[in-house]
């Protein structure tokens, strides 16, 4: 029997909702799907690892990725460059592997659109307030930076009418609960099984 493709999902939203509190949340727990790392040339932050959380590439090599096209999908966002190595996600698929990407709003609908199989899921936080003072507490912007970064999530919170799931931020754990039954039902979605059960039926 031919082997299933991995399921690719997309999870992204406003900066500062928690994305990389999420993913990582996830990789604890007991799951097989794969964690694509993102290439980006912004400067690490406390405690992120090279090649583990990102992969954290100079301005120059990040330009050479684009032009030898090896990203699935790249974007700039509030100065610096974000992108998805596209080899990996590739390979993994094919290996019958579900991979999920953490990734930008922009770069998310870049995805959507050359890889509309995808499942894609909004993560939002439980108010713009709470947003803000999430970004505030990681003391590594400076007010103007808090403020355009405000102004994009407002932009991008609209964006959400283009994917299929939206899932609140309030606690990492059942923000991570709610994912896991999106997955979950993903699998057992009956336009991914059909051709399984064909190909039984066809056995008999």
């Amino acid at each position: 029997m031919e082997r299933e493709r991995g399921i690719l999902f997309v999870l992204s939203g406003p900066s500062g909702v928690g994305k990389g509190t999420v993913c990582k949340a996830l990789r604890g727990k007991d799951m097989d799907i794969q964690y694509s790392v993102s290439a980006t040339t912004r400067q690490p932050r406390e405690g992120e690892v090279n090649g583990v959380d990102y992969y954290f590439k100079s301005k120059e090599e990040f330009q050479t990725m684009i032009a030898n096209n090896e990203l699935l999908e790249w974007a700039e966002y509030v100065g610096n460059y974000y992108g998805t190595p596209i080899q990996y996600v590739n390979e993994t698929l094919d290996q019958g592997r579900d991979v999920i990407l953490e990734i930008e709003v922009q770069g998310a609908l870049q995805v959507r659109d050359v890889f509309p199989e995808g499942v894609f899921i909004f993560l939002t936080p439980p108010s713009l307030e709470e947003l803000r003072n999430r970004i505030v507490g990681r003391g590594t912007e400076t007010e103007e930076l808090i403020n355009n970064r405000m102004n994009v999530a407002r932009e991008e919170i609209e964006m959400m009418q283009h994917y299929d799931y939206s899932v609140v931020n309030d606690q990492v754990d059942c923000a991570c609960d709610r994912i896991q039954a999106i997955i979950t039902s993903e699998h057992c979605k009956v336009d991914r099984v059909t051709n399984r059960y064909k190909s039984l039926l066809g056995d008999e």
